[in-house]
Protein backbone atom coordinates (compact mmCIF):
# COMPACT_ATOMS: atom_id res chain seq x y z
CA UNK A 1 0.00 0.00 0.00
CA UNK A 2 1.53 3.23 -1.11
CA UNK A 3 -0.83 5.56 -0.88
CA UNK A 4 -3.86 6.31 1.47
CA UNK A 5 -6.68 7.56 -1.22
CA UNK A 6 -7.94 5.59 -3.52
CA UNK A 7 -10.64 6.55 -6.26
CA UNK A 8 -12.14 3.38 -5.28
CA UNK A 9 -11.56 0.70 -3.00
CA UNK A 10 -12.73 -3.16 -3.42
CA UNK A 11 -13.22 -4.78 -0.54
CA UNK A 12 -12.65 -8.88 -1.91
CA UNK A 13 -10.64 -10.33 -4.32
CA UNK A 14 -12.73 -12.92 -6.18
CA UNK A 15 -13.54 -13.08 -9.94
CA UNK A 16 -15.76 -10.13 -9.37
CA UNK A 17 -13.35 -7.71 -7.31
CA UNK A 18 -10.45 -8.66 -9.68
CA UNK A 19 -12.42 -8.07 -12.92
CA UNK A 20 -13.47 -4.96 -11.42
CA UNK A 21 -10.41 -3.99 -10.38
CA UNK A 22 -8.74 -4.68 -13.90
CA UNK A 23 -11.72 -2.77 -15.42
CA UNK A 24 -11.06 0.73 -13.51
CA UNK A 25 -7.16 0.46 -13.37
CA UNK A 26 -7.50 0.49 -17.26
CA UNK A 27 -9.83 3.39 -17.08
CA UNK A 28 -6.89 4.73 -15.33
CA UNK A 29 -8.20 5.15 -11.39
CA UNK A 30 -6.66 4.28 -8.65
CA UNK A 31 -7.78 1.48 -7.38
CA UNK A 32 -6.96 -0.77 -4.38
CA UNK A 33 -8.51 -4.32 -4.07
CA UNK A 34 -8.06 -5.31 -0.43
CA UNK A 35 -8.13 -9.34 0.24
CA UNK A 36 -8.34 -11.39 3.24
CA UNK A 37 -7.66 -14.81 1.47
CA UNK A 38 -10.72 -16.95 1.94
CA UNK A 39 -12.38 -17.46 -1.38
CA UNK A 40 -15.64 -19.35 -1.43
CA UNK A 41 -14.17 -21.72 -4.06
CA UNK A 42 -10.89 -22.50 -2.85
CA UNK A 43 -11.66 -26.54 -1.77
CA UNK A 44 -12.38 -27.00 -5.59
CA UNK A 45 -10.29 -28.35 -7.71
CA UNK A 46 -10.82 -26.18 -10.91
CA UNK A 47 -13.34 -23.68 -11.92
CA UNK A 48 -15.58 -24.59 -14.83
CA UNK A 49 -17.87 -23.10 -17.49
CA UNK A 50 -15.15 -19.71 -17.56
CA UNK A 51 -14.70 -19.82 -20.86
CA UNK A 52 -10.50 -19.98 -21.91
CA UNK A 53 -9.87 -20.92 -18.39
CA UNK A 54 -11.94 -24.17 -17.61
CA UNK A 55 -10.62 -26.06 -15.21
CA UNK A 56 -8.46 -23.90 -14.15
CA UNK A 57 -7.54 -24.22 -10.25
CA UNK A 58 -9.25 -21.47 -8.40
CA UNK A 59 -5.96 -20.06 -6.95
CA UNK A 60 -3.89 -19.93 -10.21
CA UNK A 61 -6.90 -17.60 -11.84
CA UNK A 62 -6.52 -15.30 -9.16
CA UNK A 63 -2.96 -15.13 -8.78
CA UNK A 64 -3.21 -14.21 -12.71
CA UNK A 65 -6.13 -12.04 -12.27
CA UNK A 66 -3.82 -9.88 -9.58
CA UNK A 67 -0.96 -9.95 -11.85
CA UNK A 68 -3.16 -8.16 -14.54
CA UNK A 69 -4.77 -5.48 -12.28
CA UNK A 70 -0.85 -4.83 -10.83
CA UNK A 71 -0.02 -4.63 -14.24
CA UNK A 72 -2.53 -2.04 -15.06
CA UNK A 73 -1.14 -0.02 -12.24
CA UNK A 74 -3.80 -0.78 -9.71
CA UNK A 75 -2.91 -2.48 -5.99
CA UNK A 76 -3.61 -5.80 -3.96
CA UNK A 77 -3.67 -5.91 -0.08
CA UNK A 78 -3.49 -9.21 1.52
CA UNK A 79 -5.69 -8.11 4.64
CA UNK A 80 -9.23 -7.75 6.19
CA UNK A 81 -11.35 -5.24 6.59
CA UNK A 82 -12.88 -4.23 10.01
CA UNK A 83 -14.53 -1.43 9.52
CA UNK A 84 -15.69 1.20 6.99
CA UNK A 85 -17.08 4.68 8.03
CA UNK A 86 -18.63 7.75 6.03
CA UNK A 87 -16.34 11.10 5.84
CA UNK A 88 -17.69 14.76 6.47
CA UNK A 89 -20.87 14.77 6.93
CA UNK A 90 -24.03 11.68 5.70
CA UNK A 91 -24.15 12.38 2.06
CA UNK A 92 -25.77 15.28 1.42
CA UNK A 93 -23.87 17.04 -0.57
CA UNK A 94 -24.54 17.37 -4.61
CA UNK A 95 -23.77 13.29 -5.17
CA UNK A 96 -25.13 12.31 -1.61
CA UNK A 97 -21.12 10.91 -1.27
CA UNK A 98 -19.72 13.86 0.46
CA UNK A 99 -16.11 13.33 1.57
CA UNK A 100 -16.16 9.80 0.56
CA UNK A 101 -15.22 6.63 2.96
CA UNK A 102 -12.77 5.24 4.88
CA UNK A 103 -11.92 1.63 5.27
CA UNK A 104 -10.14 0.22 7.94
CA UNK A 105 -7.88 -2.57 8.22
CA UNK A 106 -7.99 -5.40 11.33
CA UNK A 107 -3.61 -3.83 11.72
CA UNK A 108 -5.11 -0.05 12.51
CA UNK A 109 -4.15 1.17 9.20
CA UNK A 110 -7.01 3.21 7.19
CA UNK A 111 -7.05 3.90 3.43
CA UNK A 112 -9.75 6.92 1.99
CA UNK A 113 -12.33 5.67 -0.60
CA UNK A 114 -13.89 8.01 -3.23
CA UNK A 115 -16.24 4.81 -3.77
CA UNK A 116 -16.36 1.36 -2.26
CA UNK A 117 -17.30 -1.43 -4.38
CA UNK A 118 -17.88 -4.92 -1.95
CA UNK A 119 -17.42 -8.16 -3.49
CA UNK A 120 -17.02 -10.38 -0.69
CA UNK A 121 -19.27 -13.14 -1.67
CA UNK A 122 -21.27 -15.08 0.71
CA UNK A 123 -20.99 -18.53 2.97
CA UNK A 124 -22.13 -21.54 2.27
CA UNK A 125 -24.25 -22.45 5.35
CA UNK A 126 -24.14 -26.43 4.82
CA UNK A 127 -26.66 -29.08 6.62
CA UNK A 128 -25.54 -30.38 9.80
CA UNK A 129 -24.31 -34.05 8.96
CA UNK A 130 -20.70 -35.55 9.68
CA UNK A 131 -18.43 -35.29 7.14
CA UNK A 132 -19.94 -32.37 5.06
CA UNK A 133 -17.68 -29.91 5.42
CA UNK A 134 -14.75 -32.02 4.81
CA UNK A 135 -15.96 -33.12 1.56
CA UNK A 136 -17.46 -29.89 0.66
CA UNK A 137 -15.74 -28.75 -2.48
CA UNK A 138 -14.68 -32.33 -3.56
CA UNK A 139 -17.16 -34.97 -3.71
CA UNK A 140 -20.09 -32.91 -1.37
CA UNK A 141 -21.47 -30.65 -4.58
CA UNK A 142 -24.52 -28.51 -5.24
CA UNK A 143 -24.37 -27.27 -8.66
CA UNK A 144 -24.15 -29.86 -11.13
CA UNK A 145 -23.30 -27.01 -13.98
CA UNK A 146 -20.28 -26.51 -11.97
CA UNK A 147 -18.94 -30.18 -11.04
CA UNK A 148 -21.41 -32.73 -13.04
CA UNK A 149 -19.51 -33.14 -15.28
CA UNK A 150 -16.83 -34.18 -12.92
CA UNK A 151 -19.31 -37.10 -11.58
CA UNK A 152 -20.63 -38.05 -14.36
CA UNK A 153 -21.95 -41.60 -14.19
CA UNK A 154 -21.34 -41.92 -10.75
CA UNK A 155 -23.28 -43.21 -7.94
CA UNK A 156 -24.48 -39.83 -7.24
CA UNK A 157 -26.92 -39.23 -3.49
CA UNK A 158 -28.67 -36.15 -3.15
CA UNK A 159 -28.88 -35.15 0.99
CA UNK A 160 -32.52 -34.01 1.04
CA UNK A 161 -32.63 -30.50 3.68
CA UNK A 162 -35.45 -28.70 1.86
CA UNK A 163 -38.15 -28.56 -0.43
CA UNK A 164 -35.98 -28.23 -3.99
CA UNK A 165 -34.19 -31.44 -3.34
CA UNK A 166 -36.58 -33.11 -6.17
CA UNK A 167 -35.50 -30.74 -8.56
CA UNK A 168 -32.01 -31.25 -7.54
CA UNK A 169 -32.09 -34.90 -8.25
CA UNK A 170 -33.67 -34.27 -11.39
CA UNK A 171 -30.82 -31.89 -12.41
CA UNK A 172 -27.92 -34.44 -11.60
CA UNK A 173 -30.07 -37.36 -13.25
CA UNK A 174 -28.74 -35.77 -16.63
CA UNK A 175 -25.35 -36.66 -15.82
CA UNK A 176 -25.74 -39.76 -14.15
CA UNK A 177 -28.53 -42.94 -14.40
CA UNK A 178 -27.35 -44.23 -10.82
CA UNK A 179 -28.99 -41.27 -8.32
CA UNK A 180 -30.45 -41.82 -5.27
CA UNK A 181 -32.50 -39.34 -3.36
CA UNK A 182 -31.79 -39.25 0.87
CA UNK A 183 -35.28 -37.80 2.10
CA UNK A 184 -33.18 -37.04 5.86
CA UNK A 185 -35.06 -34.11 7.19
CA UNK A 186 -37.28 -32.71 4.06
CA UNK A 187 -40.39 -32.81 3.46
CA UNK A 188 -42.96 -35.63 2.79
CA UNK A 189 -42.53 -36.27 -0.90
CA UNK A 190 -45.96 -35.96 -2.57
CA UNK A 191 -47.39 -38.15 -4.94
CA UNK A 192 -46.89 -36.16 -8.01
CA UNK A 193 -43.06 -35.85 -7.06
CA UNK A 194 -42.85 -40.18 -6.23
CA UNK A 195 -44.18 -40.36 -9.86
CA UNK A 196 -41.52 -38.30 -11.17
CA UNK A 197 -38.60 -40.24 -9.49
CA UNK A 198 -39.85 -43.38 -10.54
CA UNK A 199 -40.21 -42.44 -13.73
CA UNK A 200 -36.28 -41.08 -14.43
CA UNK A 201 -35.22 -44.30 -12.23
CA UNK A 202 -33.98 -42.48 -9.02
CA UNK A 203 -34.61 -44.43 -5.95
CA UNK A 204 -35.87 -42.41 -2.45
CA UNK A 205 -34.54 -44.07 0.64
CA UNK A 206 -36.30 -42.65 3.75
CA UNK A 207 -34.82 -42.09 6.98
CA UNK A 208 -32.26 -39.40 8.73
CA UNK A 209 -28.67 -39.46 7.23
CA UNK A 210 -25.82 -39.37 9.81
CA UNK A 211 -22.67 -39.56 8.57
CA UNK A 212 -21.03 -39.50 5.21
CA UNK A 213 -18.72 -42.38 4.88
CA UNK A 214 -15.00 -41.45 3.48
CA UNK A 215 -12.54 -44.63 2.36
CA UNK A 216 -9.27 -43.63 1.22
CA UNK A 217 -9.86 -39.39 1.12
CA UNK A 218 -12.91 -39.84 -0.65
CA UNK A 219 -16.59 -40.59 -0.43
CA UNK A 220 -18.03 -44.20 -0.54
CA UNK A 221 -21.12 -44.45 1.24
CA UNK A 222 -23.98 -42.67 3.23
CA UNK A 223 -24.47 -43.61 6.50
CA UNK A 224 -28.82 -43.80 7.79
CA UNK A 225 -29.40 -43.54 11.77
CA UNK A 226 -30.44 -46.84 11.47
CA UNK A 227 -27.24 -48.19 10.42
CA UNK A 228 -27.39 -49.20 7.22
CA UNK A 229 -25.19 -47.56 4.14
CA UNK A 230 -25.53 -46.84 0.77
CA UNK A 231 -22.78 -47.43 -1.36
CA UNK A 232 -22.78 -43.47 -2.88
CA UNK A 233 -19.54 -41.90 -4.75
CA UNK A 234 -20.78 -38.11 -4.54
CA UNK A 235 -23.51 -36.73 -2.42
CA UNK A 236 -25.40 -33.17 -3.31
CA UNK A 237 -26.33 -30.85 -0.91
CA UNK A 238 -28.86 -27.63 -1.27
CA UNK A 239 -26.70 -24.88 1.20
CA UNK A 240 -27.91 -21.72 2.43
CA UNK A 241 -26.56 -18.81 0.45
CA UNK A 242 -25.78 -15.99 2.99
CA UNK A 243 -23.70 -12.93 1.98
CA UNK A 244 -20.87 -11.80 3.39
CA UNK A 245 -21.90 -8.35 3.94
CA UNK A 246 -21.27 -7.44 7.69
CA UNK A 247 -18.97 -4.66 6.70
CA UNK A 248 -21.66 -2.77 5.01
CA UNK A 249 -24.01 -2.36 8.18
CA UNK A 250 -22.44 0.95 9.99
CA UNK A 251 -23.60 2.67 6.53
CA UNK A 252 -27.25 1.50 6.78
CA UNK A 253 -27.52 -1.02 3.32
CA UNK A 254 -29.83 -3.59 3.54
CA UNK A 255 -29.63 -7.52 3.00
CA UNK A 256 -32.50 -9.13 2.04
CA UNK A 257 -33.70 -12.50 2.13
CA UNK A 258 -33.63 -14.50 -1.35
CA UNK A 259 -37.04 -16.77 -1.92
CA UNK A 260 -37.53 -19.29 -4.61
CA UNK A 261 -40.74 -20.95 -4.46
CA UNK A 262 -41.88 -19.44 -1.60
CA UNK A 263 -38.95 -20.68 0.56
CA UNK A 264 -35.67 -18.52 1.82
CA UNK A 265 -32.58 -19.53 0.00
CA UNK A 266 -30.44 -17.19 1.23
CA UNK A 267 -29.65 -13.26 1.43
CA UNK A 268 -27.69 -10.96 -0.33
CA UNK A 269 -27.05 -7.30 -1.07
CA UNK A 270 -30.29 -5.04 -2.08
CA UNK A 271 -29.20 -3.16 -5.34
CA UNK A 272 -29.52 -1.76 -8.70
CA UNK A 273 -28.88 -3.76 -11.76
CA UNK A 274 -25.49 -1.70 -11.78
CA UNK A 275 -24.78 -2.64 -8.45
CA UNK A 276 -25.54 0.84 -6.46
CA UNK A 277 -27.00 0.22 -2.75
CA UNK A 278 -28.83 2.80 -1.47
CA UNK A 279 -25.82 3.91 0.60
CA UNK A 280 -24.57 6.99 -1.79
CA UNK A 281 -20.79 5.88 -3.34
CA UNK A 282 -21.28 2.11 -1.95
CA UNK A 283 -21.34 -0.81 -4.71
CA UNK A 284 -21.50 -4.17 -4.65
CA UNK A 285 -20.89 -7.01 -7.37
CA UNK A 286 -20.71 -10.71 -7.32
CA UNK A 287 -22.25 -13.02 -5.06
CA UNK A 288 -22.64 -10.52 -2.49
CA UNK A 289 -25.35 -9.12 -4.72
CA UNK A 290 -26.59 -12.18 -6.54
CA UNK A 291 -26.58 -15.80 -5.28
CA UNK A 292 -27.25 -17.36 -8.36
CA UNK A 293 -23.56 -15.95 -9.94
CA UNK A 294 -21.08 -18.66 -11.26
CA UNK A 295 -17.67 -17.67 -11.21
CA UNK A 296 -17.81 -16.30 -14.80
CA UNK A 297 -20.95 -14.92 -14.19
CA UNK A 298 -19.14 -12.53 -11.42
CA UNK A 299 -16.41 -12.27 -12.90
CA UNK A 300 -19.17 -10.02 -15.50
CA UNK A 301 -20.88 -8.29 -12.87
CA UNK A 302 -17.47 -6.72 -11.47
CA UNK A 303 -17.01 -5.38 -15.59
CA UNK A 304 -20.47 -3.65 -15.42
CA UNK A 305 -20.46 -2.66 -12.30
CA UNK A 306 -17.33 -1.00 -12.52
CA UNK A 307 -18.12 0.90 -15.77
CA UNK A 308 -21.01 1.95 -13.54
CA UNK A 309 -17.95 3.44 -10.52
CA UNK A 310 -16.32 4.78 -13.66
CA UNK A 311 -18.97 6.59 -15.09
CA UNK A 312 -20.25 8.02 -11.85
CA UNK A 313 -17.07 9.56 -10.66
CA UNK A 314 -16.22 10.96 -14.23
CA UNK A 315 -20.03 13.39 -13.48
CA UNK A 316 -18.19 13.84 -10.00
CA UNK A 317 -15.07 14.67 -11.61
CA UNK A 318 -16.98 17.46 -14.23
CA UNK A 319 -19.04 18.57 -11.87
CA UNK A 320 -15.64 19.33 -9.71
CA UNK A 321 -14.46 21.13 -12.97
CA UNK A 322 -17.30 23.21 -13.39
CA UNK A 323 -17.09 24.89 -9.94
CA UNK A 324 -13.03 25.35 -10.37
CA UNK A 325 -13.98 27.27 -13.66
CA UNK A 326 -15.92 29.68 -11.72
CA UNK A 327 -14.00 30.22 -9.30
CA UNK A 328 -12.29 33.66 -9.39
CA UNK A 329 -8.93 33.67 -10.70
Amino acid sequence: MVQTSYDVVIVGGGAAGLSAGLTLARARRSVLVIDSGEPRNAPAAGVHNYLGSEGTPPGDLLSAGRDEVTGYGGEILSATVASVHRLHGDGDGDNGVDGGLGVVLDDGRSVLARRLLVTTGLVDELPDVAGVDARWGHDVLHCPYCHGWEVRDEPIGVLASGPFAVHQAMLFRQWSDDVTLFRHTAPPLTDDELEQLGARGITVVEGEVTALEVTDGAISGVRLRSGDVVPRRAVTVQPRFTARAEVLEPLGVKVTDIEMGGHVVGTQVAADPAGATDAPGVWVAGNVADVRLTAIGAAAAGVQTAGAINADLVDEDVRDAVRAAKLPA
